[in-house]
Order: C-alpha cells, then sequence, then structure tokens
C-alpha cells in the first residue's frame, strides 16, 4: 500500500533521506523511530507529496506520488502532531466539510456514528473544536479518515502532549484501523506505544532506515536498548 524506491532527499544544506526502500502492507502499522532530523518527517511530508524527491520514488496504492499529486490523496488522511480543524466550526461541521471535500456526503446521523465510533464525546459534538483537547482533535482526524475510506494513515508524532489515557484511546483507534486494512505509517517518539500498537518497527538515523524489527520479537526493554544503540 506504501512504497519507497530508492527515495533521496537532498536540501541545500543536509541530506536529509538516503535512498530509502519501504514497503508497507495493508492492515500494518508502520512506526518510524529516531531522534529529531533523522528523517522520519521528511519520509511522511515525500509520502504526502509535500515536498518533491531529489531521486527515487514514493508510491500509494501503486501510484507515484511526485507525478499524481491528485490522485493519491483519494487514498490517504494525515494527521499531523497538531491535527488542523477550523476552529470555529464544531466537531460534526469539521467531518462534514473534509468528508464533502473528498467527494462523500453524509447524513447528520451518519456524521455523529463516525464520530462517536472515533471515541469523541457525545457533548462535544456541536462544541466549536476551537474548545477542544488535542487528542479530541485527533479524534475527530480519526473520524475525517475513516469517512474519507481512506487506505493509507500517515501521522507524525501522533501522541506527542497526550496524557496516558488519550494515548491510549488513540493507539486503540489505531488498532480498529488496523483491523480494517488500513496501512498507517507513523513518526514517533514514542517507544511504549511503537511497540504497543506497531507491527514492525524501523529505526532512522541521519537519513537511513538502519534497522527493521517485527514488534512481536521484541518486549519493550529490548526495543528500548536496540533504540539507544544507534543512537549512540
Amino acid at each position: 500500500m506504501l512504497e519507497a524506491k530508492e527515495l533521496r532527499k537532498q536540501y541545500p544544506n543536509k541530506l536529509a533521506l538516503r535512498g530509502l526502500n519501504l514497503q508497507i502492507e495493508p492492515g500494518e502499522v508502520f512506526c518510524l523511530l529516531g531522534q529529531n532530523g533523522a528523517g522520519k518527517s521528511t519520509t511522511i511530508n515525500l509520502f504526502l507529496g509535500f515536498v518533491q524527491p531529489t531521486a527515487g520514488a514514493a508510491y500509494i496504492n501503486g501510484v507515484e506520488v511526485a507525478s499524481n499529486p491528485l490522485k493519491i490523496k483519494q487514498y490517504l488522511a494525515y494527521i499531523p502532531e497538531n491535527v488542523m480543524l477550523y476552529a470555529h466550526l464544531t466537531g460534526v461541521e469539521n467531518l462534514a466539510l473534509f468528508s464533502s471535500l473528498a467527494g462523500f456526503r453524509y447524513s447528520e446521523k451518519e456524521l455523529l456514528e463516525y464520530l462517536a465510533n472515533a471515541g469523541l464525546p457525545a457533548e462535544a459534538v456541536r462544541r466549536r473544536v476551537g474548545t477542544y483537547s488535542k487528542g479530541m482533535r485527533q479524534k475527530v482526524g480519526i473520524a475525517i479518515a475513516v469517512a474519507k475510506h481512506a487506505k493509507v494513515l500517515l501521522l507524525d508524532e501522533p501522541t506527542s502532549g497526550l496524557d496516558p489515557k488519550a494515548s491510549n484511546e488513540f493507539s486503540e483507534l489505531l488498532r480498529r484501523l488496523s483491523q480494517q486494512g488500513t496501512a498507517v505509517l507513523m513518526a514517533t517518539h514514542d517507544l511504549f506505544r511503537a511497540k504497543e500498537v506497531g507491527t514492525r518497527v524501523g529505526i532512522m538515523r541521519e537519513g537511513e532506515l538502519v534497522d527493521v524489527r517485527p514488534t512481536a520479537t521484541l518486549n519493550a526493554n529490548e526495543l528500548e536498548q536496540l533504540y539507544l544503540t544507534y543512537m549512540q
């Protein structure tokens, strides 16, 4: 569902990504780990089409991102560290707007069901998003992804700043999406969540993917030690 072939990104003063090769299957949650500047966000941005590769190519559902920037958007949803919603609109109004932009029209009952399934409290659906916590905004983001029937979910530090309860709820939502066949690529510093929700983890260092492991083969301490080995 996601594929990188010798993907490379050179900025004027930095080589941000060095020939990345990666495949992520439907239903897989792949967690990218690494320090700031390791290339995690660059990888996400290349799959989103926000930046152009210097060499190589990124593909979503077999479609090359750089040459088909509009087509790939029908397959994916993106949740950054801070979900960008319209603060003056309510949760249900944001969901209606973003799903309509993707070509979907839903009744109010259907919209409310999407928000409820994403875990947004019923009392919040008609409040302005400007009053929401970060965790609540992320739940709207998940509802948008589901309403768009996104085959791919791209996440950049989604649990940063969340309290443990909100982080746990977010992990549970990702599990449900993966069980429905959504391919998830998540850049994160959160080793615990990567072990908990990921099917595979990849460690990035200085623009290179230096190690990839199935999470089932590692306990939390082993993952931490592996990570620290590459950070030295």
